[in-house]
């Protein structure tokens, strides 16, 4: 019984850590667009900034799962690491969106809420997949 407890405690806490991480992906989203985040996406039913947090999330989700399966032994030092390799991820896509907006023409934030598809948006959204698959091979 014991180990129920305990292993229901560290998926509390590695749960916890995990949402942080997502709710700063979606900050950071947000502070990277123009605009509310929030009301392009659930007002305005803007698919770009749909795909562009979704990819997001998705990679933040990719970190932490990798980070608890390659997780140490001990609890505190496990915990620690995957709330840093989660936050290196945030930035490493931070760098990642600013460099392809440097990279390439027009004002990728300015495309991403635009309200017509753009084939931008699935660049910027692989790009966040592809730090995601980096961080998480550095972890394992």
């Amino acid at each position: 019984m014991n180990d129920i407890v305990h292993g229901l405690g560290a998926a509390a806490a590695f749960g916890a850590v995990g949402i942080v991480l997502l709710l700063l992906g979606v900050g950071l989203v947000d502070l990277l667009t123009p605009g509310k985040l929030g009301r392009q996406i659930w007002v305005e039913r803007n698919r770009n900034a749909a795909v562009l947090l979704s990819s997001a999330l998705l990679g933040i989700g990719g970190i932490v799962f990798t980070a608890i399966l390659y997780t140490y032994e001990d609890f505190g030092k496990g915990l620690a690491s995957t709330a840093l390799f989660g936050l290196l991820g945030l930035v490493l896509m931070a760098v990642a969106f600013w460099a392809v907006d440097l990279l390439t023409p027009g004002r990728l934030g300015a495309v991403l809420v635009d309200p017509e598809p753009h084939p931008a948006v699935w660049v910027s959204a692989s790009c966040n997949l592809a730090v995601a698959a980096i961080v998480s091979a550095a972890i394992a």
